[in-house]
């Protein structure tokens, strides 16, 4: 008994990126509804940024550290990078339709690896490599490929540049995340994210400031919250295991999506939807099984 349930058991860092998936994916629930309301995408990014900067001091604070890090280069770049990656990651999807911009964007797996094989000196194994494939093709399928090949010929070279910006820009800081930890305590690396994010948000927002109302700064304080859920998550799963290897596990935040769509917004999912999620599945369970 107690040898089946070591080999079946979850490793804690898969633990910790489902945990970061579903914390992305509530509040990714939570932009669909507060968006409802007409408040802005980019005052929602600042609204996020501002609740995660709140809620990281007073974590840092409260484990008596310097809010400043040491490695003070590493940390500003992975605030950047993830800034710049934000950025794009929006125009992509303002300006390219869903189902691109969403392939596009889920391309940061197969980034990590390569980065963190390139800089880390981490191995690529072939459950790592037969994870994202398959992760990618239930991405694919679950966004109905049919629509992308149509409109794959029209798609306007710069903005899926800027989708492919924002994938490799989300896997440096992955790669940066895993390097860090090693020194830095996890609560100063996710506060520099915010850190950045505030401003830059702040300073393309401009004049569109909407006021919101009552329940959509409710709302809006639910995505800083479940944003730091996905953020502790991630760093902490990043910690624990290889970059390339764990942020395989990223897909699953689709599966969370879809339940949440059906439960708060009554989308049925799709045969495709289905079938996406059974290979994406698949895949995370090859990864977690397949020894070395």
């Amino acid at each position: 008994m107690t040898l089946f349930s070591s080999s079946f058991a979850v490793p804690v860092a898969v633990r910790y990126m489902l945990l970061s998936a579903l914390g992305f994916a509530l509040m990714a629930a939570c932009v669909k509804m507060v968006g409802a309301y007409g408040i802005p995408v980019l005052e929602i990014v600042a609204a996020r940024a501002l609740v995660s900067l709140a809620l990281s001091y007073i974590d840092v604070r409260r484990k008596r550290i310097s809010i400043w890090g040491e490695n003070h280069l590493l940390l500003f770049a992975r605030g950047m990078v993830g800034a710049l990656a934000l950025i794009c990651v929006y125009y992509s999807v303002t300006t390219l339709p869903l189902a691109e911009a969403t392939v596009l964007q889920y391309t940061y797996p197969a980034f990590t690896a390569l980065i963190a094989w390139l800089f880390l000196q981490e191995s690529v194994q072939r459950a790592t490599l037969a994870c994202i494939a398959l992760s990618l093709i239930g991405v694919l399928v679950m966004v109905q490929p049919g629509s992308l090949m149509e409109a794959g010929a029209e798609l306007p070279l710069f903005s899926v540049a800027a989708a492919l910006l924002g994938a490799l820009g989300s896997a440096i800081a992955y790669v940066l995340v895993r390097r860090l930890s090693q020194s830095e305590d996890a609560s100063v690396i996710i506060f520099y994210f915010p850190l950045i994010a505030l401003p830059v948000s702040l300073l393309l927002l401009g004049s569109d400031f909407v006021i919101p109302s009552g329940q959509a700064i409710f709302l809006l304080l639910l995505v800083g919250i479940f944003t730091q859920v996905g953020q502790i998550g991630l760093t902490k799963a990043m910690a624990a295991e290889k970059a390339g290897k764990v942020s395989a596990y990223a897909y699953v935040q689709v599966i969370f999506s879809a339940l949440l769509g059906l439960v708060l917004f009554s989308e049925l999912p799709t045969v495709w939807t289905l079938l996406g999620g059974a290979l994406i599945i698949g895949g995370a369970l090859i990864n977690a099984l397949w020894k070395r």
